[in-house]
């Protein structure tokens, strides 16, 4: 069997390492980009998530814990560093005290091991420059270097035969009675099958495949300060807010990377552009299909007061000292040094809902991965797994 891949990201690289691993068949990984994990994998804090945000019996949950657990394996094996810091979850407020508590239950429903409910006092022998009224506290939550992981997986590929074409943009997919033509490039190459695990691309890739599906892509950026100097002392390991139900993302928080690196943030900004890394970076074409989109009207229509405050908060190095003084008040703007951000790539319905489990579709000879931010990483692994065992994706 002969699959293409397209996305050299990790979760498509992951997706291949599967395909060959279990099936014996011949990969080829395709990527517009010179290298590998340029977008998501190479651009977030290198958080390894534990479960305990994912609701109970969701793909998002289980692929979550079973991904800690290969990803934590993988890297041992291969001496990439992953080193379990921990999270603490703080309500700054008595009135976040219900959210703290569905967290902890859904945290113990997906099996998150070491949970425990703390009070001010006890946050405080975990993290002790940090305040609140009460935290869950997730001792194995880990971080690890995303980026390695995903030049190991590419190692893997090759090793076991495959190739990893980069520089290689698709620009046409035609599908056969008995396989797939593919222009990467300026070459044409026939698979068995075809899975797309191209996250910003998702939707580009999906129109030339003639598949452009009932949900759409919309980049949120998310930025970032990083601590300078001796404030990096001030955390130990992952200090996370009590996030808000209605969304996806997490809020502003501090995380210590496996560099020795402790961000501040991200926000959640829509981009002006799918790759869109800056205010600067804007693409009309990109901006003119997002916009387009009935979904993203509906998303904005609904949620328009949260997107002024969060585009305010972009331009005000103010709002992120805020958001980190909340829980760890010794921070001083002086502390904070802007630093890379990313853009998340998520998956949105047409009535404007955001997509919060990971989403997987199937059309014919080509599978599609429509939404698989953050746990993504984490979960690549399981993924990969998930994807390769679908009765549809690699048999007739």
């Amino acid at each position: 069997m002969n699959v293409g891949i397209v996305g050299a990201g990790i979760v498509g690289l992951a997706v291949a390492r599967e395909t060959a691993r279990v099936h014996g068949a011949k990969v080829t990984v395709l990527d517009k980009e010179d290298h590998v994990g340029a977008h998501q994998t190479g651009h977030n804090s290198g958080v390894v998530h534990a479960g305990i945000y994912y609701r109970p019996g969701s793909l998002k949950a289980r692929l979550c814990r079973e991904g800690v657990a290969m990803l934590r394996q993988y890297c041992a094996e291969h001496g990439i560093p992953y080193d379990e810091v921990g999270k603490l979850v703080v309500a700054s407020t008595a009135a976040e005290r219900p959210g703290l508590r569905t967290i902890a239950e859904r945290a113990r429903a997906n099996g998150v091991p070491g949970i425990a409910e703390l009070d001010a006092l006890a946050l405080r022998e975990v993290e002790p420059y940090a305040v609140g009224v009460a935290a869950v506290h997730s001792p194995h939550t880990a971080i690890a270097d995303f980026p390695a992981v995903a030049r190991r997986l590419a190692a893997d590929v090759v090793d076991g035969g495959g190739s990893v074409l980069l520089s290689h943009p698709v620009r046409a997919i035609r599908e056969t009675a008995s396989g797939v033509n593919v222009l990467a490039g300026r070459r044409v190459l026939g698979f068995d099958r075809l899975i797309v695990c191209a996250g910003l691309g998702t939707d580009t890739v999906a129109r030339i495949a003639g598949a452009p599906g009932d949900v759409r892509i919309v980049p949120f950026r998310g930025e970032y300060y990083a601590l300078a100097g001796a404030a990096k002392n001030l955390v130990r390991g992952l200090i996370y807010p009590v996030p808000d139900p209605r969304y996806p993302f997490l809020g502003v928080h501090l995380t210590r990377r496996i560099d020795g690196e402790v961000l501040v943030g991200p926000n959640a900004v829509m981009a002006l552009a799918l790759e869109g890394y800056s205010w600067r970076d804007v693409d009309l074409a990109d901006l003119g299909r997002i916009l387009a989109w009935r979904g993203t009207r509906r998303l904005a229509a609904a949620h328009w007061r949260t997107g002024v405050r969060e585009v305010l908060g972009s331009l005000a190095k103010r709002s992120f000292l805020e958001a980190a003084r909340r829980y760890v008040p010794a921070l001083t703007a002086a502390d904070l040094v802007r630093t890379a951000g990313g853009v998340r790539a998520q998956a949105v319905d047409r009535n404007g809902g955001m997509l919060d489990d990971f989403a997987i579709d199937v059309h014919g000879r080509v599978t599609l991965v429509r939404n698989a931010p953050s746990p993504g990483a984490t979960s690549s692994l399981a993924i990969a797994r998930h994807i390769v065992g679908l009765a549809s994706v690699l048999t007739s």
